[in-house]
């Protein structure tokens, strides 16, 4: 079974759906091959709900933004540009044009994990790609710390039964850890980079 890490040719199937995120109306397209295709999903939806938007000064990144809901709505809710990189080339495709659909100003390019990310960014927020295991998901998780300010924050939402907890443990080694909310079995996570 393909995964929306990679970037194997799955036929297209393109569709769009709308959501409502706190007040804020975005419209999406989706195709196959791609995270969360049918509707916004639960993690994402409970990261966005949660993040402490009053406090989200300076510059953000929305790491493995998919389709593009997280960077788009902050574009939205903030009134500024937000970065927002993926590995899956049509998760990009999608993303520039959901960004120009709702009117967002986004800078969105391709990464494998970091390795395109050339600044330091005083928030990253993301719902990271659980399933391509430990090593990737470790190296996106301690890595963000080489491209944050001192003192900025990463965001995450992860399942406990994605082994949240565990996770948890390992952020502590190398950020100060804040469970913000669980909801329905999902945590939303900052660490504060120091």
């Amino acid at each position: 079974m393909s995964h929306y890490f990679t970037n194997d040719k799955i036929k297209s199937n393109k569709k769009i759906y709308c959501t409502n995120i706190c007040g804020i109306n975005i419209k999406l397209y989706t195709d196959n091959g791609v995270f969360s295709k049918s509707k916004l999903d639960f993690g994402t939806r409970t990261l966005l709900e949660n993040l402490e938007i009053q406090n989200l000064k300076g510059n953000i990144l929305d790491f493995g933004c998919g389709i593009g809901p997280i960077g788009i709505y902050l574009s939205l809710k903030l009134n500024k540009e937000i970065d927002m990189i993926d590995i899956n080339k049509r998760s990009i495709s999608l993303a520039k044009e959901n960004s120009i659909l709702n009117s967002a100003k986004t800078n969105i390019f391709e990464s494998n994990i970091y390795e395109n990310v050339n600044k330091k960014y005083d928030f990253i927020i993301s719902n990271p790609p659980i399933r391509v295991g430990n090593d990737v998901l470790y190296k996106i998780l301690f890595e963000a710390k080489e491209h944050l300010t001192k003192n900025g924050e990463l965001w995450i939402v992860v399942n406990k039964d994605q082994g949240a907890k565990t996770i948890t443990k390992k952020l502590e080694q190398f950020y100060i850890v804040t469970i913000v909310k669980k909801n329905k079995g999902f945590y939303v996570i900052r660490c504060i980079n120091h």
